[in-house]
């Protein structure tokens, strides 16, 4: 099991918006659901992206984000064990080999605040909604129920 990695990410050149406020990652568990949650930054662009872990023997386990039918913002497009920043430190009693399924929030619609900001010319129509925090947290849930009834 990998250590948790601290996930802060330099905010200081994007401008001003609600990512400043916000922190760079976040972990809990869906209360409806019991999945391990977690929202975690794109460091680059600057966007949200979501994950729910599902326990071995779930119909989900170990299948690719295209084989798994829920519906999620932009659609899945991570699927995978404890890797990297997308892991977390199971609670007393979890499993600790839960596989991960998520999405984010760098789609058509969607501000990604640090790709804009390293690319000021790029016109903006279409590319215009930020994905809150609580945004990413809201599709999670979704997403967790969704899981569940799989």
């Amino acid at each position: 099991m990998e250590k948790q990695i601290e996930h802060s990410v330099d905010k200081s050149s994007w401008g001003p918006g609600a990512w400043q406020n916000e922190p760079d990652r976040k972990e809990w568990v869906d209360a409806a659901t019991g999945f391990p949650c977690l929202a975690h930054r794109n460091e680059h662009g600057g966007n949200w992206c979501g994950y729910v872990a599902v326990p071995p023997g779930h119909p989900a386990h170990g299948k690719d984000y295209d084989d798994v039918d829920v519906s999620v913002h932009g659609g899945l497009t991570y699927a995978n064990q404890c890797s990297g920043n997308i892991c977390h430190v199971p609670a007393l009693g979890e499993p600790e080999n839960v596989y991960w399924l998520g999405f984010d929030c760098h789609h058509c619609n969607d501000l990604a605040p640090g790709y804009a900001s390293r690319h000021p010319t790029m016109p903006k129509f279409g590319y215009d909604v930020y994905r809150t925090l609580e945004y990413v947290e809201a599709e999670c849930a979704s997403l967790a129920a969704q899981l569940k009834n799989l």
